[in-house]
């Protein structure tokens, strides 16, 4: 019952232009201070990120924004999670850059 209002709610308020709250990779997007980055560009990223990765997954890759090495640490560790995140990391970096530009 609290899940279908909740969803509601959303569906509302992008109806009606209102903001929606920023996903872990569009808030670490512009939080990385990178010239190129915009609230478009990093809206777009996130998006592209819900579709590609779990919500556990978006959360763990937005560290790599602040911090690369962390990126290194998954790419090269041996964990069958670390693995997935890493597989699913790299199918979602290809189409964020085919989508967003």
């Amino acid at each position: 019952m609290v899940r279908g209002l909740v969803c509601a709610i959303g569906f509302l308020a992008v109806m009606n232009g209102a903001p929606v709250e920023a996903g872990f990779i569009e808030n670490a997007c512009l939080k990385a201070n990178r010239p190129a980055a915009s609230r478009k560009l990093c809206r777009c990223i996130d998006k592209v990120a819900k579709d590609s990765m779990s919500r556990l997954e978006r959360k763990r890759a937005a560290k790599f924004f602040s911090d690369p090495h962390e990126a290194q640490v998954v790419r090269q560790s041996s964990r069958r999670s670390d693995e997935k995140l890493w597989k699913n990391y790299k199918t979602f970096s290809q189409r964020a850059a085919k989508s967003c530009g």
